[in-house]
């Protein structure tokens, strides 16, 4: 068994009374897709912004790679752009276009000459399917578009591990798959990835794991198969019992 990729052991941390995060211990090998599912306030996004440091822990360890996370400056910056984090909202800079976008953390963080940095961005926003939009700036896209650029861009850091926070809840029906579709394909391609989502249908379809989250805790964890058709905890059949009759 190769030394997993990201580690949580003993994660505690609380927003005033609220225990948002209860003795979380988990672990994601390397190419793993692990989607972590769970009611409104189960602590998943919290567990998905401690993992980049978004949010601090009180008190247990977060490791990447074998590292601790840094407290700040240099080293944070450095850790982060080897976690890509993709959020429900789009967080593009307005002012510069699709493909500025993507180039500037290569340029700026990675010292990428800036015509490799384009050409790499190029490829990326192809992968995506928004090359033709590469001029244009993040107004003229559709929330599907925009949300396939920020994945683009996390890509173009060449992440060790990708974190997604409900990267779909924003976005009109219809785009939904459109991004979903990029998500698979990095899953098949071996991305490590860690996806907080309520989409069912992609958890099924790309995830080695479900994560199951109520009340700050992982309640359980097995393979999509397992969980979705056996799942063992009560509160785990409520909750599919609850979205999966609609």
């Amino acid at each position: 068994m190769t030394e997993p990729l990201v580690v949580l052991k003993d994660v505690q941390k609380h927003f005033g009374d609220l225990h948002v995060l209860r003795d979380i211990n988990l672990e994601i090998g390397k190419g793993e897709v692990v989607v972590v599912i769970g009611p409104s306030g189960s602590g998943k996004s919290t567990l998905c912004r401690a993992i980049n440091r978004l949010e601090t822990v009180e008190s247990g360890t977060i490791t990447i790679d074998g590292k601790a996370l840094p407290e700040e400056g240099k080293a944070l910056a450095q850790l982060r752009a080897d976690v890509g984090m993709v959020f429900q909202s789009f967080n593009l800079f307005a002012h510069k276009t699709i493909l500025d976008n993507v180039t500037l953390g290569p340029i700026k963080v990675r010292k990428q000459k800036k015509a490799d940095a384009e050409k790499r961005g190029m490829e990326l926003l192809e992968r995506v399917g928004v090359a033709q939009q590469a001029q244009k700036f993040p107004a003229q896209l559709s929330g599907g578009q925009q949300q396939r650029v920020a994945i683009a861009r996390s890509l173009a850091m060449d992440p060790k591990v990708m974190l997604f926070d409900e990267p779909t809840s924003a976005l009109d029906p219809e785009m939904i798959n459109e991004v979903l579709d990029v998500m698979v394909g990095l899953a098949k391609e071996g991305m490590t990835m860690i996806v907080v989502t309520h989409e069912m249908g992609f958890a099924r379809k790309a995830a080695n794991r479900v994560v199951f989250m109520a009340d700050g805790q992982i309640v359980e964890e097995n393979t999509p198969e397992e969980f979705f058709t056996h799942p063992k905890s009560d509160r785990a059949k409520d909750f599919l019992g609850k979205i999966l009759t609609h």
